[in-house]
């Protein structure tokens, strides 16, 4: 599976079930799923919940998203002139 079929999968799952029971009071937090059995771990650091899952299910295929966000993260940034 591609990481973009990976992430929409997790997304389908987020939103079938998943997302009324975590969104209030967790926005801005991480979730990462695991779409092979659909368990999910919800917290701020998300490569100890992502080795939390793996330590669950071994043969996981993860997910992360950030619950109230449409992107985990941002990549860039802006550029400024360096002083002389």
């Amino acid at each position: 599976m591609s990481s973009m079929e990976t992430i929409n999968r997790a997304r389908e799952i987020y939103e079938a079930g998943i997302r009324s029971k975590v969104e209030k009071g967790n926005e801005g937090k991480y979730i990462v799923i695991d779409i092979n059995s659909s368990d999910f771990a919800v917290g701020d650091d998300y490569l100890a919940l992502s080795q939390t899952l793996q330590d669950r299910h071994p043969d996981s295929a993860l997910a992360t998203l950030r619950i109230g966000h449409r992107a985990v993260g941002r990549i860039g940034g802006r550029v400024r002139p360096v002083s002389s």
